[in-house]
């Protein structure tokens, strides 16, 4: 049997770029002397490319260059899919939708274009209503461009693991859904409440 089993498996890419769009915070893998290094940074899909900031001081950021190896994952929604919101007789189970690319990563040493990704990045993040928008004149902005590196990864591998109760009945594939969109909505409040 494969694994993961295809119907699990979502390599459209318009698919897999929705999910960079919508939820752009990645986890960057690099590897050096079999040791990973991690990093948490949200980047933006450009050109079939991925667009990323990194603070110069951040071990990682050496590893960002030279065409070197990388692993970013995205994380879409997920959820425990208890059997009873099925109309079948079903084990419980785990719903997710994940992104796994990998690629070749380079660092761009250009001021200006750093500037530019900053502003571009700002102003997609801010999206639809752009209440807050990072002039080119901040000298905020230019003060700190020296801390940052911009890198860029040219994707490779792409992979979409979409696992959304799929081989089920369609009135199960729908209260899966909806139990996705119910439990996140829920425990993001319940979380929330809890430690903050």
């Amino acid at each position: 049997m494969k694994y993961p089993p295809k119907h699990h498996q979502d390599n459209d890419r318009t698919h897999i770029v929705e999910v960079i769009k919508t939820y752009p915070l990645a986890t960057i893998i690099s590897v050096k002397d079999n040791e990973p290094l991690i990093t948490h940074l949200p980047l933006i899909f450009k050109d079939d490319k991925l667009v990323g900031h990194i603070d110069i001081y951040n071990p990682q950021t050496k590893l960002l260059k030279d065409n070197n190896d990388i692993t970013v994952l995205f994380n879409g929604p997920q959820c425990y899919i208890s059997p009873s919101i099925y109309t079948t007789t079903q084990l419980p189970t785990w719903n997710y939708i994940r992104v796994h690319l990998k690629g070749k990563v380079n660092a761009i040493e250009n001021t200006n274009a750093l500037k530019e990704s900053l502003i571009t990045m700002t102003e997609f993040l801010e999206a639809p209503d752009h209440k807050y928008v990072l002039e080119p004149e901040n000298p905020r902005l230019d003060a700190n461009l020296k801390y940052i590196q911009l890198f860029e990864i040219e994707i490779e591998n792409w992979e979409g693991k979409f696992k959304l109760s799929q081989d089920k009945l369609p009135k199960d594939i729908e209260n899966a859904r909806a139990e996705l969109l119910r439990t996140n909505q829920e425990s993001i409040k319940h979380f929330l409440d809890t430690v903050f």
